[in-house]
């Protein structure tokens, strides 16, 4: 009798240990703009976020445990989104954490994640100024936003365009994006005729497009988000005037940008950390592209791809750590060296990425394509 109660509460025992082990779920905290001017990035990325739960659920989830993403809307603000964080780490007590998208939103809720020991993937954040914060707990996704603007400066250069004109709102993306276009732009011997910044959601424009075009600008660079990207280019329409090069951040990338341009999207460039095609040797690029547009009948976008990178990454971190101890997993991302989708992953003491670079790309003919570098090109790249 004795022995059949010790085989009894070993068994029960055994099924308590389990439980506590594997049952619970390892919890994802994450605010998006899912409403408001990021919107658009931000329901691709909660998209990519979502496919990347599937998935690892799919394979046995992480140390035999459940991932469960949690998702809020911070509106695109930056006290909403410092609000919804505190609550996640204090309150909820969150396992993990991923940050926002836009180099704002996530410079408001580093200092608070930071004090709590929470390793961030910036998936969505690239301004430099964050990585002279001193902050031990960050690790940019793709290259810092002052070489956005490097491939595109070159590839004006080898087609003798001289004359350039850089605006930016007034955003730390925008405005570190600008500050690298000044950089390269100088160093490769170009003439810069105009650089201004103006307030972020200024969306009349036309007063820089007839700046440009009175200043005889051969090629124009608007740094900021979404709607800066399609505001310049209509006020091109506006002033009947256009450069032979126009390239602008963020906005291109997405479909979106043709959808609301129509015809007027023609012949834009942008820098993106990803794009499929043939040609990208990356591993995971077919598989992610495929497995989006199969789940959400619509491409994604290069944000969706830093997103699903910054999830796949953190997993492989949490793998080899063997525990949820954050501390052990902030010092393996610190020294990571991986190749993921987008290409190879590594960053510098300051948690700045420093092993890829951008990609340029110009919608052409309806279609985006990639026009720089020439190894990875689809298309050549179309100037008036």
């Amino acid at each position: 009798m004795f022995r059949n109660s010790l085989a009894a509460f070993t068994i029960v025992l055994f099924l308590f240990i389990s439980n506590f082990s594997y049952g619970e779920e390892m919890r994802f905290g994450i605010s998006l703009g899912l409403t408001g001017q990021y919107a658009p990035i931000g329901n691709m990325q909660k998209n990519a976020l979502r496919l990347w739960e599937e998935k690892v659920n799919r394979t046995g989830g992480i140390l035999g445990r459940k991932v469960k993403l949690i998702v809020y809307d911070d509106k695109s603000d930056p006290d909403t989104a410092k609000a919804i964080y505190r609550r996640m780490i204090v309150q909820e007590k969150m396992d993990f954490l991923f940050p926002p998208y836009s180099s704002g939103l996530t410079s408001a809720i580093l200092p608070i994640t930071e004090k709590y020991g929470y390793p961030m993937l910036l998936h969505g954040a690239a301004a430099d100024s964050i990585f002279r914060k001193g902050y031990r707990y960050i690790f940019g996704i793709f290259p810092p936003a002052t070489r956005y603007t490097l491939g595109f400066v070159e590839l004006l250069l080898t087609h003798r365009i001289k004359r350039i004109a850089i605006y930016s709102s007034d955003d730390p993306f925008g405005v570190n994006i600008a500050n690298g276009a000044v950089r390269w732009s100088k160093r490769l011997g170009l003439s810069i005729v105009s650089r201004k910044t103006f307030k972020k959601g200024t969306r009349d424009l036309t007063f820089l497009a007839r700046e440009c075009r009175n200043l005889k600008a051969e090629a124009v660079v608007m740094c900021g988000h979404f709607d800066e990207s399609v505001d310049m280019r209509i006020a091109f329409k506006k002033t009947g005037w256009y450069p032979r090069a126009y390239w602008a951040s963020a906005g291109p990338v997405l479909n979106k940008y043709k959808t609301t341009l129509g015809v007027l999207s023609e012949n834009t460039f942008s820098s993106t950390q990803w794009t499929y095609h043939d040609k990208l040797p990356f591993p995971g690029s077919k598989d992610f592209y495929y497995s989006f547009k199969g789940k959400y009948g619509t491409e994604p976008s290069y944000h969706a791809a830093t997103a699903y990178t910054a999830g796949d990454i953190l997993t492989v971190a949490i793998r080899k750590a063997g525990n949820t101890n954050r501390d052990r997993i902030r010092k393996i991302l610190s020294s990571m060296d991986r190749m993921t989708l987008l290409g190879r992953f590594g960053v510098d003491r300051t948690g700045m990425q420093i092993r890829y670079f951008h990609l340029i790309i110009q919608w052409i003919d309806g279609k985006k394509h990639v026009v720089w570098p020439k190894e990875l090109s689809t298309a050549k790249p179309r100037l008036k």
